[in-house]
């Protein structure tokens, strides 16, 4: 299928308009099975559109009841003494999916799942990882890096991540019937999740990453923690490969910090650099995938229209 670009004004227009698409697709989705599967991002660019998706199932516009979903990613090492304070730490995406959406609906989904990463504790993860350096290998040309665990390990810790915390996952999303509807966001440079850039597409299911400095000094400027020594260092995240096998899938993406990263995913080729390009196989290979930006994150994709249009990639600009 084509690739479509909506360029929409600002924040509360894209909001406006990825809602009406979401809503569409869940409905599409609705006639032909029982329960929908929906992947949901956290971050600031899908808030806006998750008020106006709940205040539409609020009023009985599509039946949240028939809802399941899986978040693409959570922490490891947000501050706590124990699992249950990892869990409802305010920055935790657990506490922020409650917060900016699943709070706001009057009948809930039927499941909400977050990857399972306040279980692990990040000092036992740290020492493991340093007590046992032939269990796992670092693969990824950057900061950021995807921390694979060997099959055979003499650590008992990390073959519990991989096997439960991991692969645990994985297993249940496919036992869901996979993903019909992904809603993701975009990195500063453009990692989907925490598919951190230049982490290879091959293998990435659920991953375990170390995450980049760009990653955690965003996160400070964001001003979701006071300061570097504060942020988690790791996180359990879906990758490329398993994001885009969904049948849908919509990006947001608004402001200037998204620009270079929204533009070469589409004018350039496939590379793990930008792994939100990873998109254009979804594309290749019979999936929707659609762009809702603001105008400014979606202004050189506007100057280029004619190159876009060469490469089939439908652009419908809104403003």
């Amino acid at each position: 299928m084509p690739i479509e670009v909506f360029i929409t004004n600002d924040f509360e227009h894209m909001s406006q308009v990825a809602a009406g698409l979401v809503k569409k697709i869940i409905l599409d989705v609705s006639e032909k099975k029982k329960e929908i599967v929906l992947g949901l991002a956290t971050g600031n660019s899908p808030t806006g559109m998750y008020k106006h998706l709940a205040r539409a199932a609020n009023v009985g516009e599509f039946d949240s009841r028939r809802i399941r979903s899986f978040n693409l990613d959570e922490y490891v090492g947000l501050p706590g003494e124990n699992i249950q304070q990892r869990v409802i730490h305010p920055e935790s995406y657990c506490y922020f999916m409650i917060q900016e959406f699943f709070g706001l609906l009057e009948k809930k989904f039927r499941e909400t799942s977050v990857p399972f990463g306040s279980l692990i504790d990040q000092k036992v993860l740290i020492r493991e990882l340093e007590n046992h350096p032939g269990d796992w290998e670092y693969k990824g040309t950057s900061a950021g890096k995807s921390i694979v665990i060997k099959q055979k390990t003499r650590s008992e810790y990390l073959a519990w991540i991989k096997k439960d915390i991991l692969d645990g996952y994985r297993r249940k999303i496919r036992k869901a019937g996979g993903i019909d509807l992904q809603v993701i966001g975009v990195g500063g440079r453009g990692h989907v999740a925490f598919h951190e850039s230049g982490i290879p597409f091959k293998g990435s299911s659920v991953m375990l990453v170390k995450l980049d400095e760009n990653t955690i000094h965003n996160s400070v400027t964001d001003g979701h923690f006071p300061s570097v020594k504060d942020c988690p260092n790791y996180a359990v995240s879906m990758g490329a490969e398993l994001v885009y096998q969904a049948e849908h899938v919509v990006l947001l993406a608004n402001g200037e910090r998204k620009v270079e990263s929204v533009t070469r995913s589409l004018l350039e080729d496939v590379t793990p650099d930008v792994p939100i390009s990873y998109g254009q196989k979804c594309a290749d290979n019979g999936g929707n995938l659609i762009y809702v930006l603001d105008k400014v994150a979606g202004g050189e994709l506007l100057k280029n229209h004619d190159v876009l249009k060469a490469r089939k990639i439908v652009l419908q600009d809104l403003t």
